[in-house]
């Protein structure tokens, strides 16, 4: 079955598209993807990931079509993002 796997960096965003056997799960998509080769960097005892938005478990079986995504801490408080945006453009006067 076909199911997509998603990344994102500051500087660099994957999404790849592959095949995974029936009874794979989140896990085992990650792993068969390469992914956790390119980036070095992921490690998935600590990273949140989840399906289509949803946090899940590594355990979690897939179904055709699944959106596996591997998701990044928050670096900015996005409740302050617009406070910041608009405190800029006041100084701009």
């Amino acid at each position: 079955m076909q199911v997509g796997i998603a990344y994102s960096e500051p500087a660099q965003q994957i999404w790849l598209r592959i095949e995974v056997p029936e009874q794979a799960t989140l896990h085992d998509a990650i792993e068969q993807s390469g992914i956790l080769k390119k980036f070095p960097d992921i490690d998935l005892e600590t990273r949140q990931v989840g399906i289509f938005g949803k946090v899940a478990k590594l355990d979690t079986l897939l179904k055709p079509g699944d959106r596996v995504e591997i998701y990044r801490g928050i670096t900015a408080d996005p409740a302050t993002v617009p406070r910041r945006q608009m405190a800029e453009d006041d100084d701009e006067d």
